[in-house]
């Protein structure tokens, strides 16, 4: 056998590994509960959703311009989705930016958790903003099945290829496994 050709065969084995490995990451892990703040000072927590197909758990800020960009898409997926049971949770955390930031004029505001001491997006494992995380309710407690992008456009809503969230969610709720990989989000990063 030649070189070339070796060389070839283990390319491919090596990305399908790579593949493979992705999807599994993506699909494991379990988060038992936590439990964060409403602008009204009420508390939330993840168990109470325990009776829901999914939960979303998107990590936002206003001072981000890819937050701006995604919040009419993620106000349209929470409302197309709710009556399906899944409910989504929209995280406010800081981010490696001084600059304050808040919705523009015609803008969507979404409603937002507080989590200034980075304890859910540590938890999940998040690093950017926006980040989703679709959590499944199992024996104990919520399994991770997706990590990462929104989707593949976070500057045009109307060129969206891939809508990786969406994806996972109808995989999700068709009983399937999420069948999309963990997916590198473009956004600004979470202050550690």
């Amino acid at each position: 056998m030649s070189f070339r050709r070796i060389s070839t065969i283990a390319a491919v084995a090596l990305l399908s590994g790579t593949l493979a490995m992705g999807v599994a990451r993506a699909q494991t892990g379990t988060v038992t509960d936590f439990t964060l703040k409403t602008a009204a000072n009420a508390d939330v927590s993840l168990k109470s959703y325990a009776g829901n197909k999914a939960v979303v758990v998107v990590f936002l800020n206003p001072a981000c311009a890819f937050s701006r960009l995604y919040q009419e898409r993620l106000a349209s997926l929470s409302n197309n989705y709710r009556s399906r049971g899944v409910e989504f949770l929209f995280i406010n955390v800081p981010i490696n930016l001084d600059a304050p930031g808040t919705a523009a004029p015609g803008e969507v505001e979404l409603p937002t958790l507080t989590d200034a001491s980075q304890q859910v997006s540590n938890l999940l494992g998040v690093s950017k903003t926006a980040e989703a995380v679709v959590l499944q309710p199992s024996a104990g407690g919520f399994a991770i099945r997706y990590r990462g992008a929104i989707d593949d456009n976070p500057q045009m809503a109307g060129s969206v290829q891939q809508p990786y969230l969406k994806q996972v969610l109808d995989n999700v709720l068709a009983g399937r496994p999420a069948g999309v990989a963990d997916k590198r989000a473009a956004g600004c990063l979470i202050k550690r």
